[in-house]
């Protein structure tokens, strides 16, 4: 066996709904089967779903205040007031301002822009920032990707005279803002049909809004702030971001050109990774180690020569910020387990001095894919006596659910059901984790801290063809809540496999399934290379793409996991290190090493692995190991089949390593027929008294016998009473009854182990797998 690192979700299937979808939209049943388990159930959604660069817009003004906020927004431009937009330091923060205040511009409006330092001021509208606002003449503040939790600074700005238009989309508390108005799709009353929208698509539809048009400009910029800030990519956020990639292959923004040119990024290949793998941390990077600013003035600038030196400036926050986020999970990694072993913390709360709070959200990401607990990283602050920092999540445990019933010692914090930000005083961050560590007792079980990996659609390799692959891409473009597909494929045997990379660390395997053959990737996963047996018949999962190479394309698997559900035979008879291989199978505590032979069993204690050993020289022992679910290791033969069929009287193991170590090779040696045995009897009948030691080796020398063989016919006769053997002198015994051969245990011992090793020693590995089958079954009838 070997068992997957995650538990599979396999969707279930309609096949019904399936044929419907293939006949109606002329589609792939693999595809069909992906619309199916999103959620689509109908031929107009699916429709809709595969063709949604031909859906419009929701009307801006169905959001609640909208029309409100326009107003005040165009009697401010009217009367030449200063109009502030106040952001967020992330990237849908930083796309979210150059959404709002290029609109703004464009319509003639005095307009700047304010994000806070996040190592400062932290995350949010604050009371200094808004007086040092209205300083400067400021008298209209438009919050965007924040503000729905900023109660107090809402009262500041009313008692200022400065009116508050907030645009959010995190999720809103119980008490509300008191400002001019409020643009939240979540927001009580509030009849937008889509309720999803990042803090960049808020801003967008304001911006729709004041320009009585869809701002199609500017769709490249809100994709990057939808796509970054994870939010799900499904209505109007998947138009969003289908159309501003696009959009984004053609880009003539300056800023963003400079911006994909030191990532390296050709624009022939630019799909929703690039957002999120080369643009979104570079742009996250600016604001997690200094002002967010550049980033901004990156996205507004259109001299080549600034964007530029912008673009290699950011290169190089975000190189700085990629060895900060090494160095600290590290030592996060170290904190978790000296001070808070997760046997004993569901939930891990760590804080430490020193820690840039910039980072701390991806630290928390790596310690829950290292860990798989819900994660708050915390940074602390002795001056001020507080802690601050980001919280990650499992499925199952929702983080702002369970911040909420700690509302009073959180009096700064927002968030998602996943992620969350927050502040609270340092002798309350004990407080803070006992409290999440007592709730999700109570709410996870065992499995929940196994990683789950939902599995789109099982397949059969039949089905998986560069055309199939081809039309998945009108599922396109994938992220939260529309993930790229994860495919299943079943019962496949291995038509190779091999090592590769420098380090010969990834895989590289083609599948077999009758006549069908589906070339696979695992990067990553050199490690199972020795944990697949010849014959072994597994499953696997991972994301299907096609493979280009001197214009020949094929399918491929990049696979993400695997198992196999049998039991699995690794042959490592004849092997000559066997030390050293018994020193890798000892590595996992799951092994056991069986021997039958006293003297081998203390060989193995010398050598180290007395604790994976097990003598057994007899049933009784063997039938009271459970090693059911063990890997096991029999390192030598036993003297009797009865010693296997009772190892396997409690269960069928994981693996089996057949060494068979032998001190004597039995099927080799020489065999004394019945002629042989007759002719000896004869011949101690005529010379009478035989001197065993002494006349023992003349004799096999005068027969070509070994002297074991004279031995070994001497015991036979003296166990069958035809003969006396007294101080190693052999003497007939003349009144000794008829017997036969069989009847002498020494015999049948031979006997036995020349069939035991023939069986176990000689045969081929299909063979011995099929010996083995034979006798599990044997067992499981009994």
């Amino acid at each position: 066996m070997l068992k997957a690192k995650t538990r599979w979700m396999v969707q279930s299937s309609d096949d019904s709904l399936i044929k419907t979808f293939i006949d109606h939209l002329s589609i792939t049943p693999i595809v069909a089967s992906l619309l199916i388990n999103r959620g689509i159930r109908s031929i107009e959604k699916a429709r809709e779903f595969l063709q949604i660069e031909e859906q419009d817009f929701h009307d801006p003004f169905l959001l609640k205040d909208m029309d409100k906020a326009v107003r005040r927004i165009k009697t401010a431009i009217e009367n030449d007031e200063k109009i502030i937009i106040y952001g967020d330091y992330d990237a849908d923060g930083v796309s979210s301002t150059t959404v709002l205040l290029t609109t703004l511009r464009k319509l003639g409006a005095q307009a700047d822009f304010y994000i806070p330092n996040r190592f400062s001021e932290g995350y949010g509208p604050n009371e200094l920032a808004f007086r040092e606002v209205y300083k400067n003449g400021f008298s209209l503040i438009i919050t965007v990707d924040t503000g729905i939790a900023a109660v107090h600074e809402a009262n500041v700005a009313k008692e200022l005279g400065v009116d508050l238009i907030i645009t959010d989309h995190h999720e809103p508390g119980p008490i509300l803002p008191d400002a001019f108005a409020i643009i939240h799709p979540k927001q009580p009353e509030c009849p937008y049909p889509f309720k999803e929208l990042a803090g960049v698509g808020v801003a967008f539809k304001l911006s729709h809004a004041l320009l009585g048009e869809l701002p199609s400009d500017l769709l490249e910029i809100a994709a990057i702030g939808t796509i970054a800030d994870l939010v799900a990519l499904h209505g109007e956020n998947r138009l969003i971001a289908k159309n501003g990639i696009d959009q984004l292959k053609t880009t003539n923004r300056t800023g963003l050109k400079a911006l994909l040119n030191v990532a390296k990024v050709n624009s022939n290949e630019i799909n929703e990774d690039t957002i999120g793998f080369a643009l979104a941390p570079r742009i996250n990077a600016v604001g997690r180690l200094q002002s967010a600013d550049p980033a901004v003035d990156l996205l507004l600038t259109e001299d080549a020569e600034e964007a530029f030196d912008i673009a290699q400036e950011i290169d190089l926050l975000n190189k700085e910020r990629q060895k900060l986020v090494s160095s600290m999970t590290e030592e996060a990694i170290e904190e978790v387990e000296t001070r808070f072993p997760i046997e004993d913390n569901p939930v891990i709360v760590i804080a430490k001095e020193g820690w840039n709070p910039g980072v701390v959200g991806i630290v928390a990401s790596r310690l829950v894919e290292r860990f798989y607990r819900p994660t708050i990283v915390l940074c602390i602050d002795k001056e001020k006596g507080i802690a601050k920092g980001s919280a990650r999540s499992i499925v199952g445990f929702d983080l702002f659910a369970n911040l909420s019933t700690c509302r009073d010692i959180l009096p700064h914090f927002g968030g998602h059901p996943m992620a969350a930000g927050m502040t609270l005083a340092l002798e309350n961050v004990d407080s803070l984790r006992n409290r999440l560590v007592e709730n999700a007792k109570s709410i996870l079980t065992e499995d929940d801290f196994t990683p789950i990996t939902k599995v789109d659609v099982s397949c059969k390799l039949e089905d998986i063809t560069v055309k199939s692959i081809e039309e998945m891409q009108r599922l396109a473009p994938f992220g939260m809540g529309n993930p790229k597909p994860i495919v299943q494929i079943e019962e496949v045997t291995l038509a190779n496999i091999r090592k590769i990379g420098a380090e010969q660390n990834h895989l590289k395997l083609v599948f077999e399934q009758e006549e069908h053959q589906l070339d696979s990737v695992g990067f990553g996963f050199g490690h199972i290379h020795d944990e697949l047996s010849p014959s072994v018949t597994l499953s696997a999962i991972g994301e299907l793409s096609i493979n280009e190479w001197n214009n020949f394309r094929k399918p491929q698997l990049m696979l993400q996991d695997v198992k196999v559900d049998r039991w699995q035979l690794f042959d490592f008879r004849g092997t000559r290190n066997v030390d050293k291989l018994l020193k890798t199978l000892t590595s996992t505590k799951d092994t056991v090493i069986i021997t039958f032979r006293s003297s081998l069993f203390e060989s193995l204690k010398n050598k180290g692995f007395e604790q994976n050993s097990i003598l057994i020289e007899s049933q009784a022992v063997a039938q009271e190991l459970n090693i059911k679910n063990k890997n096991l290791v029999l390192f030598d033969i036993p003297s009797s089949l009865m010693l296997i069929d009772a190892l396997f009287s409690n269960g069928i193991p994981d693996r089996i390593y057949p060494i068979f170590l032998q001190e004597a090779d039995h099927f080799f040696a020489t065999i004394p027929t019945r002629e042989h045995f007759k002719w000896y009897y004869g011949f101690l009948l005529k010379k009478g008294p035989f001197k065993l030691k002494e006349q023992g080796k003349q004799l096999a020398l005068y027969k070509g016998w070994s002297e074991e063989t004279v031995e070994f016919m001497s015991q036979v006769f003296f166990e069958l009473k035809f003969v006396t053997i007294e101080n190693g002198v052999v003497s007939t015994n003349f009144s000794s009854q008829k017997r036969d051969l069989t009847e002498s245990k020494t015999y049948a011992q031979k006997q036995m182990q020349i069939e035991l090793e023939k069986t176990l020693l000689y045969t081929s590995y299909m063979q011995l797998k099929e010996w083995f089958e034979d006798h599990f079954s044997q067992q499981i009838r009994m």
